[in-house]
């Protein structure tokens, strides 16, 4: 294992020379920011929800989570030429063609300022229809001015959002990391403060669209000063042909945005709508601790998303496939580890942080997690996928993981309320991404059969079973919800599985690998401690 691999997760290529070194630089410094960013980001999320749940009521909780999803939906509008425009920058970027550089990103910013006048214009038209997704209104005074609150922080986020993936699509998203985690701390800090001296959700949410404002401002002064070339005052233009392949992508990547923002985003307008508001407010606690979790997880595969785009530009469909499996290999364990101490220790962090009248039953929180698995393992395939290029290729999946989602989830939900439109997100992803996803990156991607993956991921989920129910009987026996009984099955939760794991795979090839990353980073490190 030599020193060019590009760490964390991001040992994507032994490829000697230049490249190779800035690939593993820009991966390092972007997942270094980003751990150090989303640590405190998590810290003060929880802080912060902790004032919100004890100053204000669970309707605000609920509401909260339901108008954010409902932008989530609104978000649509973007159709996905975020993705397809930072795809389309991979090559120039790497060739330094400041012409074609320049011209994207004309057509992103246009494209953008419509973007953002049609997610308001959508957001007003939904207004006097918000209480058709509420079974029961709550007692919350000024609800159609939060709600416009939480649209228009949503809209000034479009005016700017073409320099910030320029920047990311330049391997440099350390940079974006540093000012949305800076900003995200003075956010919380300041929303802490304002609830506690005012106790007005208004104020909370006028502090949110002050900040975002700024943020983007400041951000995009940053892009100007990077990229001196784009304020100069020739307009340049797309030729015909890169328009051609930007609108096929675009059509692609609008079907899969429908798809996966409508999927990700109807849970909890379905539970407010089937449920209940209040549950709303519930579940969203759950998945606080979920998304700190990925705000860990997805970070470290986002830094090295554009050193696997460089990579696929630049090296074979067979380099690339062994860089895939080992980075599916590092995906099931993280993702596996955290299933397993994600069942075992939620309900318990729950009661532990804001008392029990905020659990949920087994059920849900099993459904939960097999959730979080089965999304979880999916981020390699995705991030080789969208390297690839291969939008087009699966473009009317999403729709049909949409609809299936729907039937499924309505239909269960009749008979079996919250329970029922978890098992719908299960089933719809089970029946459809989950299986074509893989198919398309290995047949279009790799040029390979499919079945070494599924034969790898029946594998891993066999482990994570041998793994979890060892781990899950050992934690009854302190099942007091007592911190020291925590403490307890949180050791437990790391010593079982990673030593499951262990034994399972330290003979393959893939466990050899990640050892070597590991040593890699060890040696760095030892290395930076002498030198100081």
């Amino acid at each position: 294992m030599n020193d060019e691999l590009l760490i964390p997760l991001a040992s994507v290529s032994h490829i000697h020379g230049k490249e190779q070194g800035m690939r593993t630089e820009n991966s390092i410094k972007n997942a270094v920011f980003v751990i150090l960013g989303q640590l405190l980001g998590i810290l003060l999320s929880f802080i912060s929800r902790t004032f919100f749940i004890r100053l204000l009521n669970a309707e605000y909780l609920g509401v909260h989570g339901l108008f954010t999803d409902v932008l989530s939906i609104l978000s649509l509008a973007e159709l996905g030429f975020g993705s397809a425009v930072i795809y389309g920058l991979y090559k120039p970027l790497a060739i330094k063609d400041e012409k074609k550089i320049k011209a994207l990103m004309n057509f992103y910013a246009l494209i953008y300022k419509l973007v953002g006048l049609a997610v308001l214009i959508l957001g007003l038209i939904l207004l006097p229809f918000l209480t058709f997704v509420i079974k029961d209104t709550p007692n919350i005074p000024h609800l159609n001015l939060i709600y416009l609150l939480f649209l228009f922080d949503s809209v000034f986020t479009y005016l700017f959002a073409y320099k910030r993936s320029l920047i990311i699509a330049d391997q440099k998203n350390y940079i974006v990391t540093y000012y949305s985690r800076s900003f995200f701390a003075l956010v919380n800090i300041l929303q802490i403060l304002v609830l506690y001296l005012t106790k007005n959700f208004i104020l909370y949410l006028l502090v949110q669209i002050v900040f975002t404002v700024i943020e983007n401002i400041l951000l995009s002064k940053k892009a100007d000063s990077m990229y001196p070339f784009l304020k100069t005052k020739n307009k340049e233009k797309l030729n015909e042909a890169d328009k051609k392949e930007l609108y096929k992508n675009v059509k692609a990547m609008a079907l899969h945005r429908i798809g996966g923002v409508a999927v990700e985003g109807t849970d909890n307008i379905l539970v407010s709508a089937f449920v209940g508001i209040i549950w709303v407010g519930l579940y969203s606690n759950y998945l606080l601790v979920l998304n700190a979790i990925n705000s860990i997880l997805n970070p470290l595969f986002d830094s090295v998303t554009a050193s696997v785009g460089n990579l696929n530009a630049v090296e074979s469909k067979e380099h690339s496939f062994t860089i895939y499996k080992n980075m599916l290999f590092i995906n099931f364990w993280l993702v596996g580890f955290c299933a397993i101490s994600l069942w075992i220790l939620l309900t318990p962090f729950i009661v532990l942080w804001i008392g029990p009248n905020y659990v949920m039953n087994e059920m849900l929180v099993t459904l939960t997690v097999l959730n979080f698995y089965i999304k979880g393992m999916r981020k390699t395939t995705l991030l080789f996928k969208d390297a690839f290029g291969l939008f087009w290729n699966d473009r009317y999946k999403p729709v049909v993981e949409l609809c299936v989602n729907l039937i499924v989830s309505i239909t269960l939900a009749t008979y079996f309320g919250f329970v029922g439109i978890l098992l719908g997100t299960l089933i719809s992803t089970l029946t459809t991404v989950f299986w074509i996803e893989p198919y398309v990156l290995y047949k279009n991607g790799f040029k390979t059969t499919v079945k070494d993956y599924f034969l790898r991921f029946s594998g891993y989920s066999g482990v994570l079973l041998a793994a979890a129910l060892p781990a899950r009987l050992a934690s009854l026996a302190f099942s007091d919800a007592s911190l020291v009984h925590f403490i307890v099955r949180l050791f437990i939760c790391f010593i079982i599985p990673n030593l499951v794991f262990i034994l399972f795979f330290y003979k393959t090839a893939e466990f050899n690998y990640l050892f070597g990353v590991l040593m890699n980073i060890i040696k760095k490190i030892k290395v930076k401690k002498v030198n100081v």
